[in-house]
């Protein structure tokens, strides 16, 4: 193994150990370490400079997959944070080499924030055949995350004893092993109920697979649904709705946002519902959600009659 595959794998154990990041934070930083590893080749870490990170970002905007398509600029971004966040640790651990904060990020490119209206959620629901068990574990999962606007590392890890449908809440731990509390809708309460009704098994997860070989051990375990899965299940939902959003979990979770503020939540309610730890992350949604922008293109702009 070379001194920089060893000086990775240090970095990932503290990120694992030291940090309490999530398994799929350490995938990915792993992913974005090992390509750079990989561009940089057997030089010392000592050696790198501006120089280099700079070629190493034009290797970046050039990558293409198999698909011959290339970076986009945010995704390139997360391979530089990637590398910063390695400099940051190397150094705080004595090693000689180039100080993260000379690397700046470009700005990225705005991304148009994707949100379903209620509607459109509506739509979507209604979309699943709850005939059988697969089925109301779908409409459970939909419901489930408009209601709280859960990630889907959040959804996928959640378990039987975690949720109390009577008081309608559960506690998950988030980004930053930051601990909160979510609320469930009674609509999303009343489909886990019958999903979970229908269920034979005594299986930890809350949410399970049906497809694949059946495996009882460590309480079901591996009977988990993955967030791959999960994507899938929304997918599969969009597209049978028509909905015309290339909608995703994610686009679930914003729809969740913009749904209460544009019922009057206030801002800082939101961001502890989101987990948020900026609220400036959460500001993202008052764009799309400011009334006030409405009435006042409607009341000044010459067009309007």
């Amino acid at each position: 193994m070379s001194e920089l595959l060893g000086l990775i794998d240090q970095f990932l154990e503290y990120l694992e150990i030291e940090r309490n990041c999530s398994k799929l934070t350490i995938r990915d930083y792993k992913h974005y370490l090992l390509t750079f590893a990989k561009w940089y080749g057997e030089k010392s870490i000592e050696s790198l400079d501006l120089a280099t990170v700079r070629k190493y970002r034009v290797f970046l905007a050039n990558r293409q997959d198999e698909k011959g398509l290339t970076l986009k600029r945010i995704t390139q971004n997360y391979y530089v944070i990637a590398l910063r966040s390695f400099l940051r640790f190397l150094i705080k651990n004595d090693f000689k080499t180039l100080e993260p904060s000379k690397i700046d990020l470009p700005k990225a490119e705005s991304r148009n924030l994707k949100f379903l209206n209620k509607e459109q959620v509506a739509q979507l629901i209604a979309a699943v055949d709850v005939s059988k068990e697969e089925g109301l574990r779908d409409k459970a999962i939909l419901e489930l995350l408009f209601s709280t606007g859960l990630r889907v590392s959040e959804l996928v890890s959640l378990n039987h004893e975690q949720i109390n449908l009577d008081r309608r809440e559960f506690g998950v731990i988030g980004k930053g092993s930051k601990l909160r509390l979510v609320f469930i809708s009674d609509d999303a309460a009343d489909w886990i109920q019958k999903y979970l009704g229908e269920r034979k098994d005594k299986f930890k997860p809350l949410f399970i697979r049906y497809s694949g070989k059946v495996i009882e051990d460590d309480n079901g375990e591996k009977m988990r649904l993955t967030a791959r899965s999960v994507e899938r299940i929304v997918k599969k939902y969009v597209r049978r709705a028509r909905i015309p959003v290339d909608a995703t979990v994610h686009t679930l979770r914003h729809s969740f946002a913009t749904d209460l503020l544009n019922n009057g939540a206030d801002i800082r309610s939101v961001q502890e519902m989101l987990g948020h730890k900026n609220i400036a992350t959460t500001q993202i949604y008052t764009h799309v959600t400011n009334p006030q922008l409405r009435d006042t293109h409607r009341a000044f702009h010459s067009g309007n009659k």
